[in-house]
């Protein structure tokens, strides 16, 4: 059994995906990130860094903090999408971490100064749209070679899906990506990965665009909050 200890962000997606993908039990353990829990105990046990999200593996005693690390230790220890060959391994890991490095950074700046911030800075706006759109066209050029990124589905995809699938809440557009798109509406269809997107609350509509809902308010304040407590740290 893994205890998943996650909030409805695309980085929390990336592991209720792969748990529902893997068919591995898990008992969920909402972090209310607006109160701070994430900062606080027991919390950090699971996680030194205070982010989401984190697992505990009961099987073997072990906490796993950083989502790409949690998926590596799911794909192994259920021994689907990620191959135990030295080729096909590297692969998935190389594609995995340009999410981790580029593609999760880069949008998740840009919601912050295109949603959250008080301030519209647009310099900084354009650069973090501008680096999310050029590592959207790194992936639709992979694409155009393989199915997938790293040829059959993997975590890899289901990291950098779980990430662009957001895009139009970052402010960048996917218009032209003709293999990024079909990439997207493929993995889109899979029912664990549209399970895995709803832990652990259903954000699909705010997610997919709809900027004049009572939960859109309501999110976008609670991240503007957010925000302002970092910026006071």
């Amino acid at each position: 059994m893994i205890d998943l200890f996650t909030s409805p962000t695309p980085n929390g997606h990336k592991v209720s995906i792969a748990l529902e993908e893997m068919g591995l039990d898990y008992e969920v353990h909402t972090i209310d990130l607006r109160s701070g829990e994430q900062k606080e105990e027991p919390f950090l046990a699971h996680s030194p860094n205070g982010r989401i999200p984190a697992i505990y593996d009961r099987e073997h005693d072990l906490s796993i903090f950083e989502s790409g690390a949690i998926m590596i230790h799911l794909a192994e220890k259920s021994g689907k999408f990620m191959p135990s060959d030295v080729v096909g391994r590297s692969r998935v890991i190389q594609w995995l971490m340009f999410q981790m490095g580029g593609v999760g950074p880069m949008m998740g700046q840009a919601n912050v100064f295109f949603r959250y911030f008080p301030e519209k800075i647009q310099p900084a706006i354009d650069r973090y749209q501008s680096e999310g759109r050029r590592l959207f066209e790194v992936l639709n050029t992979q694409l155009g070679k393989t199915e997938y990124l790293a040829g059959e589905y993997s975590i890899a995809d289901m990291a950098n899906w779980a990430w662009v699938r957001s895009y139009r809440w970052s402010g960048i557009e996917i218009d032209g990506l003709e293999h990024l798109q079909r990439w997207h509406k493929a993995i889109k269809v899979r029912p664990a990965a549209e399970k895995g997107i709803t832990v652990p609350v259903d954000m699909r509509l705010l997610r997919d665009g709809n900027e004049n809902s009572k939960e859109t308010e309501d999110f976008i304040k609670g991240a503007q909050t957010m925000v302002q407590g970092l910026k006071k740290d």
